[in-house]
């Protein structure tokens, strides 16, 4: 339950005062304030710190009420929730597992209508305040209790339903099955579409996209979301009637540019690539597309020679604009302790690819330490035979030449 105790301006203070505190020796102090324990503070400080760089508009806005840390830990940053509401337009959308309310708070910006749904009469307690202050003129319907029993009840369709089902389990334990989540979206997916035009569903990025599309028979788009390279979210857009083509988009937010990729389901299987040996310049895709499984298409689209069937980095002669990282390659040699010795490298940073040794046995052996401006990729040719490629990063405004 809310605590108002917790909102008043000397509580907010000491909050923000003791920020870089630890959590746990504000327990073991304990509280000077009458009506907010020790606990309660500390459950305050360890939100705020947590979303400072995840919700930062949550965090420069005075008075936000944070629940416990597992409600923060499944909730969207603002980034991704960003992305999810530019997907989506119409009237009206029901999300029918509204947790912390940071989708919500974007969907608002996007839909004339926006129902909050949550089981947790606490946590929507808090997000009702927090909607509050965030946007004042424009907050959701709130409806506390089963989502299910609620989304029945609807005598017309809805333009959009939202899931982001729970995935813990009983045992606290994280898990990335559909049929494990809750609520069970498979289970519900024929009253979720005759209730609604289409369905929004967020996904743990472990699920496999073959075993979502098996299991969801009208997916129309998978978007795959990453942000600095750490894939976030899968969003599957769900229909009444499935595709012919369903389209597949990889998204990565990274520190100074967004970098798309766009597919269709099965274009990837029929591509021939062509494989060559390290030639100017390595590029590395981004965690999107590798969880996409686009190895084979982004060779093709962007005319450039694989290293080896299995070894998803690939080379040309000419710099081109690549989602992932890209790198000037300095030398290539056969791998072994002489030549490795030879590059004099104290530090670098290490990648295999395709490799029968860990990065962590290549630092063991060879005496490398992390860091510097130095990268090695340690990995297999075409021919299997196992190369050492010594390369510095190219940043992404680099010039061509």
């Amino acid at each position: 339950m809310l605590n108002p105790s917790i909102l008043s301006k000397t509580v907010q203070a000491f909050i923000d005062q003791h920020l870089h505190d630890n959590p746990a020796q504000i327990i073991l102090k304990g509280s000077s304030f009458e009506h907010v324990s020790g606990k309660e503070l500390a459950q305050q400080i360890e939100g705020k710190k947590r979303i400072q760089k995840k919700l930062p508009t949550w965090f420069k806005t005075r008075g936000i009420y944070y629940p416990p840390t597992l409600n923060l830990s499944q909730s969207s940053s603002e980034i991704t929730a960003n992305y999810k509401a530019g997907l989506l337009e119409g009237h009206s959308l029901i999300d029918i597992t509204g947790g912390f309310g940071v989708d919500d708070y974007f969907f608002l910006q996007k839909f004339n209508r926006v129902i909050y749904c949550e089981q947790d009469p606490d946590l929507a307690e808090i997000v009702r305040h927090n909607l509050s202050l965030l946007n004042p003129l424009k907050t959701p319907t709130y409806i506390v209790g089963n989502s299910l029993d609620y989304v029945k009840k609807q005598t017309q369709k809805i333009d959009w339903i939202y899931a982001d089902p729970g995935r813990r389990s009983q045992a606290d334990q994280k898990i990335f099955k559909l049929e494990e989540s809750e609520p069970n979206i498979l289970k519900h997916l024929t009253l979720l579409l005759s209730k609604s035009k289409k369905i929004l569903l967020k996904t743990s990025p472990l699920l496999d996209l073959q075993m979502g599309l098996e299991q969801i028979q009208t997916v129309q788009e998978i978007h795959i979301v990453a942000v600095k390279n750490d894939v976030k979210e899968l969003l599957w857009i769900i229909g009444e009637q499935s595709r012919q083509k369903i389209r597949i988009k990889t998204v990565n937010f990274g520190t100074h540019r967004l970098q798309t990729f766009l597919s269709f389901w099965g274009e990837e299987k029929p591509i021939q690539n062509t494989y060559n040996y390290p030639q100017t310049y390595l590029y590395e895709p981004n965690s999107a597309i590798l969880k996409a499984g686009l190895f084979k298409k982004v060779a093709k689209d962007y005319n450039l020679d694989k290293l080896a069937v299995h070894t998803h980095l690939y080379t040309s002669t000419q710099l081109v604009d690549f989602p992932g990282r890209r790198f000037r390659i300095i030398k290539c040699l056969p791998y072994n302790k002489k030549n490795l010795k030879s590059l004099h490298l104290k530090n670098a940073h290490i990648t295999t690819r395709n490799f029968p040794l860990s990065v962590k046995q290549i630092r063991r052996i060879h005496r490398i330490a992390e860091g510097g401006e130095d990268y090695l990729f340690c990995t297999q040719s075409f021919d299997k035979n196992k190369i050492i490629i010594w390369c510095e990063k190219i940043k992404f405004n680099a010039s061509t030449a």
